[in-house]
């Protein structure tokens, strides 16, 4: 009679051997927007974003995302992993890149910033992601390089990456993608935003820091009004003899 087989431990499955992977290669951003574009999507969310439930969360822009232990990654200009995070220390080479066998999941978000017609953001990357299968995938081509769209979203349903309607909503994590015009270290254009489900940006340090200055500064205000109306009210009382000392 057979022996039955021994379960295997989860320790003793195979790790794939990564060191002989290139997982940076040191080829510089294309364009100037692309690079600020990149960083406002990465710097506000760190800033200013929690998850619910303190959920860690993997963010980074222009990182190598392995799905197998080949060496053809996909490089996502963004993209957003819910409950696993970054390792350390970042001298391990294991470390350094998203390998999705290390971290049990593809990315929940990715986004592509097209700079050009080159990039396959619509053709060769859209089926790379499919076939991770990552959830949620947006495109956003200022300048219209790919077609019309300025921004198009895509939903995994089934085994497709399928093209849907309107903006992207986590309801989950109170979190969205909007498009707002407005001025970025000095840049005026059309830029991609994290938002919140009400509508309302999520802020970058320099937004927080300002935002938190006015504050203080109408605290301000509103104090010195008060000491003044109270000073007022005191020189009013003392022209009637009133002992307020």
């Amino acid at each position: 009679m057979s022996q039955p087989a021994t379960p295997t431990r989860q320790d003793e499955i195979p790790v794939p051997d990564v060191s002989q992977l290139v997982t940076e290669d040191d080829t510089p951003v294309d364009n100037l927007l692309s690079e600020k574009q990149m960083r406002l999507l990465t710097e506000a969310l760190q800033a200013s974003w929690r998850a619910p439930d303190e959920r860690p969360f993997f963010l980074a822009a222009n990182v190598g995302v392995f799905a197998t232990a080949t060496n053809d990654p996909l490089v996502p200009d963004v993209f957003l992993v819910l409950d696993t995070a970054p390792r350390q220390p970042f001298e391990d080479k294991r470390n350094r890149s998203y390998f999705v066998w290390e971290h049990g999941k593809p990315p929940d978000v990715v986004i592509e910033v097209v700079s050009n017609s080159e990039g396959g953001e619509l053709t060769r990357k859209l089926r790379g992601y499919e076939r991770m299968r990552v959830p949620h995938y947006v495109v956003f081509d200022p300048w219209h390089e790919l077609g019309t769209a300025t921004l198009t979203r895509f939903e995994m349903h089934g085994d497709a990456l399928v093209e849907t309607p309107g903006p992207l909503a986590l309801t989950k994590l109170d979190l969205g993608l909007v498009l707002w015009r407005g001025r970025y270290e000095g840049e005026e254009a059309e830029w991609l935003r994290w938002c919140r489900l009400d509508g309302t940006l999520v802020q970058t340090g320099a937004e927080r820091a300002e935002a938190e200055k006015r504050r203080a500064d109408a605290e301000h205000e509103r104090a010195e009004a008060e000491r003044k109306r109270a000073d007022r009210l005191a020189a009013r009382l003392r022209s009637f003899g009133a002992d307020i000392d």
